[in-house]
């Protein structure tokens, strides 16, 4: 079940979304109703219908956010102890500590990613059967990205209006309705600048001067709720800095990279691509995927992409699209040989050859790595 959860309810073949004006019928069928004397009934009428005794439950809904209340119900289904409960909706409307709030001590959010790259082979299997290379597939995984809605479309114009609308729909303007945020194109502006610099250092106050020199007059203080409204929804992951030599955080700049890096080419396009930061947005995701904390490092006047971090693990790592001159290869290699620890130290690049080792730095090719290997 998803959001058919109550479409045979009304009719055998009746199907409901909570999309629909059908909404207030999941209250009557789910919701507590309690009365001014005390009493309180619930009308779970269709889901305990569907309850089989000795075998373990499962309650899905999906888009949840359309229905108010809708905590209730679920507490409701959560406290007869009889079902597994999977809620799914919007981002915007259903953030991680919102869900805290609401279901105290029941909660276990499960983060959901777009396609990572070794999800998009096995979506695209016929093409590797077809003598595609993984070399090959990754230039074309870097313009698809992630979102697999997309893959359906052959034209290029028809995927890159789906991609839009997934940011203009499910993250702008739920992002304005949670929040009931009345300056939507201060929105628009501040997620263009997140988009068009990925891999850069920023702070708020950087990002109102730019806007204010535009017109588009703010402060530091609102851009900054504005840009934590973008993390809440998933859209963004903030990165913090690192300092490797003192083991503390830093404060004053951060990085910020967007939930799948093909919505950055379908709002601002191809022109001019930056492939450096389009791989370090996907190694960032990627690292997310794997469980891994993520920071900026830095050491003294030079800064590591990523210091990974996992448990009692961690991880230093370098991210570039070229280094086939020598030139290239010690400046990329230069900030990971400066780190005095031993944790393992790589560099992603494109290199299309197998692992190479240098003065201890793991070189390794970056569709490689994000296949695991």
């Amino acid at each position: 079940m998803s959001c058919q959860l109550i479409g045979s309810f009304l009719k055998p073949s009746y199907f409901v979304s909570f999309r629909s004006d059908a909404v207030g019928l999941f209250l009557k069928l789910a919701k507590i109703w309690t009365f001014g004397n005390g009493y309180a009934i619930t009308g779970c009428i269709y889901i305990e219908s569907r309850y089989v005794e000795g075998k373990q439950n499962f309650v899905l809904i999906d888009e949840v956010q359309m229905c108010d209340g809708f905590e209730l119900a679920i507490n409701s289904l959560h406290a007869s102890s009889k079902y597994d409960i999977y809620v799914t909706g919007s981002n915007a409307f259903l953030a991680s500590n919102d869900l805290a709030t609401l279901f105290v001590g029941r909660v276990f959010p499960v983060e959901v990613y777009p396609f990572s790259f070794a999800e998009y082979l096995e979506y695209y299997d016929a093409l590797s059967a077809k003598g595609f290379d993984r070399y090959e597939l990754l230039d074309k995984y870097v313009l698809d990205g992630g979102f697999a809605g997309s893959y359906i479309y052959d034209d290029e114009f028809e995927k890159t209006r789906y991609l839009e609308m997934i940011y203009d729909t499910m993250i702008v303007r739920d992002i304005q309705q949670k929040y009931s945020l009345q300056n939507e194109p201060l929105l628009v502006d501040i997620g263009n600048y997140l988009l068009d610099n990925i891999s850069r250092l920023t702070t708020a106050n950087n990002i109102a001067n730019v806007l204010n020199s535009e017109r588009q007059y703010t402060n530091n203080k609102t851009v900054s709720a504005y840009l934590q409204y973008f993390c809440n929804a998933f859209a963004f992951y903030k990165v913090k800095r690192y300092d490797i030599e003192g083991k503390n955080y830093l404060r004053s700049q951060d990085k910020y990279y967007v939930c799948d890096h093909a919505l950055k080419m379908a709002k601002l396009g191809k022109k001019n691509m930056n492939y450096g930061s389009l791989y370090e947005n996907m190694v960032a995701m990627e690292l997310l995927r794997r469980g891994y904390e993520i920071y900026v490092g830095s050491l003294r006047e030079k800064e590591i992409d990523f210091v990974a971090m996992r448990r009692d693990e961690k991880i230093y790592l370098q991210v570039s699209y070229d280094i086939s001159t020598a030139e290239t290869l010690e400046r990329e290699v230069a900030p990971l040989l400066a780190v005095k620890d031993a944790y393992p130290k790589l560099l992603l690049a494109r290199t299309r050859q197998p692992e190479q080792n240098y003065e201890g730095v793991r070189i390794i090719d970056i569709a490689d790595w994000l296949m695991g290997e």
